[in-house]
């Protein structure tokens, strides 16, 4: 174990210790940036979302405007859904939701892009 103790001076001029406490300002301030970045993030995904399976299923036939659309996937505890258009929607979200939170661990095959909806729960 050692045992010295070291003793030094250091002297900074007074323009280094603006930079930095303008270093310390910023930081703090980034923390709040972030979070408010974060959850405008949130909201532009949200949105592309709803437009994205909109116009998706629309593709497919559904006739579910992007505010029907929007309004289902905001209530998806509903327990069974019958109409097929929101079968369809709820699946393409599901899809979307599955590769968002995986996207790491999903190989992509043609196998497994063929089996994703396999994973979904109507």
């Amino acid at each position: 174990m050692n045992d010295k103790v070291y003793i030094f001076r250091l002297n900074l001029a007074w323009n280094l210790l603006k930079a930095v406490s303008k270093i310390d300002r910023f930081d703090a301030s980034w923390s709040s940036m972030e979070k408010r970045e974060g959850q405008s993030l949130k909201q532009l995904k949200n949105i592309a979302t709803v437009r994205s399976v909109g116009a998706s299923t629309r593709i497919e036939g559904s006739k579910m405007s992007n505010e029907e659309v929007k309004a289902l996937l905001d209530n998806l505890e509903i327990t069974k859904i019958e109409e097929r258009d929101a079968q369809e929607v709820v699946g393409y979200f599901e899809v979307l939701k599955l590769i968002s939170e995986h996207y790491n661990d999903i190989e992509i095959t043609e196998n497994n892009i063929g089996s994703a909806e396999k994973h979904i729960k109507y």
